[in-house]
């Protein structure tokens, strides 16, 4: 088979079928009506011999052949893009339709969806926001693919083709029921090793980093429960005489502060800086710069170069 027998325009409505994961959405983007895409994706699966996107309820879920070829026909879509000899349409974010793929972890998703919609309720109306949770040996290749548009996520070891900015810095508090005695006057060192305590991590087991810590330095804390979510694991600290050790800005978002009484952490622990990646691919991308910038004004509020 020769490629000058190809209608190329395939490939880019397999391209907007895959990132949307819905044929209505992807023809949005495209600018196409519905019945066109949908032909394009016939003509595709009679080229592959292979449905390629199979329904599974709203979404179209790609088939293995089409997760091989999306790097294949990315990269490629990409390299024909730089090609073109104009610049792209402006990035009007009042008329965007795309999805945007934030790769967030619990407690952040907590703290940032909330308010990140809240922008783009009013700045981006008819986009649509995704947020994921990835494996972090993935990060690059989910962020190369176009798969991923940012991630947030702690400072990790990355390679020099992925992007970082720090975003925010926080400081541990304990919290615990509103009426808890061990927190009513300052929280002692002796007291907070004493309590029974509640760990936030998706692991089935280890150390968290304050418990790291505290081992370090020859002291050890009962944990009573362990837990996925910060918002399951403030609502017991708030009906339990269990303490919970969380971020104090994140704990600031759970909406249950009125039933919360809190204490500085008696250690010095250090936490760590949150960073937003990105690939150097979107470095100046407009929408990229626009999506980057929406995230850092979360935390600078005075920044208003939206």
């Amino acid at each position: 088979m020769h490629l000058h027998t190809i209608d190329l325009n395939l490939f880019v409505a397999f391209h907007a079928i895959y990132r949307e994961a819905h044929i209505t959405r992807a023809a949005q983007v495209l600018g196409l009506s519905q019945p066109a895409v949908s032909h394009s994706l016939s003509r595709l699966r009679e080229l592959y011999q292979d449905p390629l996107f199979v329904r599974r309820g709203p979404r179209m879920e790609p088939t293995p052949l089409a997760r091989n070829l999306w790097p294949q026909i990315h990269e490629a879509l990409q390299q024909l893009h730089l090609s073109l000899p104009f610049k792209a349409p402006a990035f009007v974010p009042q008329e965007t339709r795309r999805n945007f793929f934030l790769a967030t972890r619990d407690p952040l998703e907590a703290f940032f969806l909330p308010q990140l919609m809240q922008v783009f309720m009013q700045k981006a109306p008819l986009a649509q926001l995704t947020s994921l949770r990835i494996k972090r040996q993935d990060l690059e290749k989910e962020l190369a693919s176009g798969q991923l548009d940012l991630a947030l996520d702690v400072q990790l070891p990355v390679s020099p083709r992925l992007r970082s900015q720090k975003l925010m810095e926080d400081v541990w508090m304990v919290v615990g029921r509103r009426d808890h005695p061990l927190l009513q006057r300052e929280l002692t060192l002796e007291a907070y090793l004493a309590a029974r305590h509640i760990v936030v991590s998706s692991r089935r087991m280890g150390l968290s980093l304050e418990d790291f810590e505290l081992q370090r330095r020859g002291w050890h804390r009962t944990i009573a429960m362990r837990c996925q979510h910060l918002f399951a694991a403030a609502r017991t600290a708030a009906t339990t005489d269990l303490l919970l050790t969380v971020p104090a800005r994140l704990m600031t978002t759970s909406g249950l502060q009125p039933e919360l009484a809190q204490a500085a952490l008696p250690i010095d622990c250090p936490l760590p800086a949150i960073f937003m990646y990105w690939h150097e691919q979107q470095d100046q991308d407009e929408m990229s710069l626009w999506l980057r910038t929406l995230c850092q004004n979360l935390i600078e509020p005075s920044c208003q170069n939206v």
